[in-house]
């Protein structure tokens, strides 16, 4: 049975904040709007426990995936409660145990939290507010992103896996879901009976909108500055230059596409992102047609609205992808989308043949001709723009406030199924 808070605590009623402790690594750019608007709930008082401030000193830090110095530009602690856990050992990396964070018990005792939110279960901080929070009778709901579809694993690691959730499974209250393939994951190693509640993965649909919006004014000097010819469509990639990311599939697809007689105009391709495959992809994209294929370095989050304005279509063709926000990003901008099957957000999101595409992975010829269908008239891809704007409509952080609220209310007696109204 799911954990839920011993019988002797205090009643809730709209009167009274439920005190919610959420433990993530670092302060990341995709969840921060999702932090202030949970902060706005009058009758829920978050507060954000970080493992480490490696996302936010001054200089930056270097992203192991991109291979860069990165300092976001967007406000990443603003609106919100937070605190960083003491450190016995920081850590330049974050990995199991870097950093080596202690003080949980004492700051959940302390701070009096009614219930904890963790964000993943893939650190030594993060299992230890587990048994923590179990042992002091505070259910405890995990979110994270993960998908029966990832890297294969041997019988034996696939053995102690399954010991590993056995002995996770007494201190999950909950589980809060970002999709479909998480949810299959969840019953599948936690068991048909674990709680599953709705939270969809979501970016601040607001901000993407109006900044495609305001960049669609600039939009043709900025296909000048680019060297682009206004008649010719817009293939956009933006990813870290990884292996997972299957970057060398899309050229190939592109390959296979510009070099058709079938195509016409001849499309551009856009890589946005760095890493350590580039000097590799940049040597397999010299077999295309000279100003076709253009890389454009790592940009910033304010950046990237820019890049979803100019393109026509966007690809991501990972493998092992547990979500792929980006997705969500660029559909805010009414842009066709295509995926490869093994891309988490593929079950929400992507309607083959209706906003884009869903290919097989590592399989360049689904993929060019994936992009030879979307990419057949401009009303074709405009049309599942349009779709992909209305798709992601309803994927937002409202949404993820309305999952959060059943969960607490299901597992902590008392508290309130509608917030108090705002004073």
């Amino acid at each position: 049975m799911a954990n839920a808070i011993s019988a002797d605590k205090t009643s809730y009623s709209n009167q009274h904040k439920l005190r919610l402790a959420y433990f993530v690594t670092h302060p990341i750019q995709y969840q921060a709007p999702m932090l202030r608007r949970i902060a706005e709930e009058p009758d829920i008082d978050l507060k954000v426990l970080f493992s480490s401030d490696i996302s936010v000193r001054g200089k930056g830090y270097t992203d192991p995936g991109f291979g860069v110095q990165v300092k976001w530009d967007v406000p990443l602690l603003e609106g919100y409660q937070y605190e960083f856990l003491p450190v016995l050992r920081n850590a330049d990396q974050l990995g199991f145990a870097k950093p080596l964070n202690y003080g949980i018990k004492r700051v959940l005792r302390q701070q009096k939290f009614d219930a904890v939110w963790l964000h993943g279960y893939s650190t030594l901080t993060h299992l230890r507010a587990l048994r923590v929070s179990h042992s002091l009778g505070i259910p405890a709901l995990i979110r994270s992103d993960s998908t029966l579809f990832d890297r294969p694993r041997s019988k034996s690691k696939l053995f102690l896996k399954s010991i590993f959730f056995s002995l996770l499974r007494p201190c999950v209250s909950g589980v809060l879901s970002v999709g479909e393939a998480n949810s299959a994951y969840w019953r599948h190693h936690l068991g048909e009976d674990i709680p599953v509640f709705p939270c969809n993965y979501a970016v601040d649909n607001l901000f993407f909108q109006h900044e495609c919006e305001v960049a669609s004014e600039s939009r043709e000097e900025f296909r000048k500055s680019l060297g682009l010819d206004a008649s010719r469509p817009v293939i956009l990639f933006a990813a870290k230059l990884i292996s997972r990311k299957r970057c060398t599939d899309l050229i190939e697809a592109f390959l296979r596409l510009s070099n058709s007689d079938s195509q016409a105009p001849r499309p551009y391709l856009l890589i946005v992102g760095d890493g350590e495959e580039r000097s590799a992809l940049e040597e397999q994209a010299k077999r295309a047609k000279p100003g076709d294929i253009h890389f454009l370095g790592f940009q910033n989050q304010s950046e990237l609205p820019r890049y979803y304005n100019l393109c026509d279509v966007f690809v991501l063709a990972s493998v092992d992808e547990p979500w792929g926000l980006a997705i969500n990003e660029v559909m805010n901008a009414a842009r066709a989308v295509i995926v490869s099957d093994e891309v988490g957000c593929q079950k929400n999101l992507v309607r083959d043949g209706v906003n884009g595409g869903v290919v097989r992975a590592r399989d360049p010829q689904s993929l060019a001709d994936s992009l030879r269908a979307v990419l057949a008239s401009e009303q074709t891809w405009k049309a599942m723009g349009a779709e992909s704007l209305k798709i992601v409509q309803n994927f937002t952080f409202d949404q993820n406030v309305v999952g959060l609220r059943q969960a607490l209310r299901q597992l902590v007696p008392g508290f309130a199924e509608n917030p108090a109204p705002l004073l």
